[in-house]
């Protein structure tokens, strides 16, 4: 069964950088991959996509600020986040799927990031 692990998430201050990993236990096709993220109390969103030709979409709360990266043909994603704010804390989850602005089939465990001094 294929699984996306997900790492480097921890506490940051404001205006902080975090880089997110996420990785495949074993390859897999799909179209995108992507982030999402979930605060407290509030609807998952996504937050960056990218197809296996490397086109990009953004979240506009974070465009200028994030830049998701990677290699989908070998399922693994980046996503570097500068300028954090505390509006950017909440559990990050990677995604892939068909379609890098819908979230598809297959989800990582999360990863938390917390932005706080």
């Amino acid at each position: 069964q294929v699984q996306l692990v997900e790492s480097g998430g921890g506490l940051v201050q404001p205006g902080g950088s975090l880089k997110l990993s996420c990785a495949a236990t074993s390859i897999f096709k799909v179209y995108a991959m992507g982030w999402y993220r979930q605060a407290p109390g509030k609807r998952r969103e996504l937050v960056a996509g990218i197809t296996v030709g490397g086109d990009t979409n953004y979240a506009d709360s974070v465009r200028g600020r994030f830049a998701i990266s990677g290699d989908v043909a070998k399922n693994t994603v980046y996503l570097q986040m500068s300028s954090l704010k505390p509006e950017d804390t909440a559990v990050y989850y990677c995604n892939a799927g068909d379609d890098p602005t819908t979230a598809g089939t297959f989800w990582g465990q999360g990863t938390q990031v917390t932005v706080s001094s």
